[in-house]
């Protein structure tokens, strides 16, 4: 059997093999990534575009504070540290335990990550920044709320999958099921870097 090939037998259903080798699941998820990463790219574009060009405050600097949103961005660096572990785990095969806790640790991580979020947000409002107030509003809540929702899709998705990985019942390859919620949970990680060095800390820097 080649490198490429498909498993044969029962296992060709389990894990959904293309004739090409790929694993069907996760060239779906890679490609609703990519267009993810589209959709992403966008809202921030239309950020840097519109940055600076408020014609009322309040601005990022009034309402900033750098020193609360790098703790919230290091607990989600740190819940990308604890999905490498769910997936190292899941793949090994004999530590169910550590899996479990691992995503539930990740999703806890997110959970505060998005608690730090609504915080902010309501921190932002009583310093009179709305969204329909100023051009850094609008575009600002825009970006940073669907980040936000995206944080907490994947809070629900590891809460269900850490249940449903301690109840056995992910059909078919545990491993590869727990490392497509990796490549989501790691995606929006990524996204959230690249929010926070364009719309916090380069104020700081400009």
């Amino acid at each position: 059997m080649s490198a490429h090939a498909p498993p044969a037998d029962g296992a060709f259903d389990e894990h959904h093999w293309r004739s090409m080798g790929l694993d069907n699941m996760k060239l779906a998820f890679w490609t609703f990534l990519g267009s993810d990463c589209f959709f992403f790219g966008t809202l921030i574009g239309v950020y840097m575009a519109y940055r600076g060009q408020s014609l009322v405050g309040p601005y990022p600097l009034d309402v900033f504070s750098v020193e609360v949103t790098t703790i919230s961005t290091f607990i989600l660096l740190l819940s990308s540290f604890l999905m490498a572990l769910a997936v190292r785990s899941a793949h090994l095969g004999t530590e169910r335990g550590k899996v479990v806790i691992y995503l539930a640790l990740t999703a806890l991580c997110g959970l505060t990550f998005v608690g730090f979020q609504a915080y902010e947000f309501n921190h932002f409002l009583h310093e009179g920044l709305t969204l329909q107030g100023n051009l850094f509003g609008s575009t600002f809540y825009t970006l940073t709320g669907f980040h936000g929702t995206h944080v907490a899709i994947g809070v629900l998705w590891l809460t269900l999958q850490a249940v449903w990985y301690q109840m056995g019942w992910i059909r078919g390859d545990e491993g590869n099921a727990v490392e497509v919620a990796g490549l989501y949970w790691h995606f929006v990680d990524i996204v959230w870097i690249i929010i926070f060095t364009f719309v916090y800390l380069l104020e700081y820097v400009a």
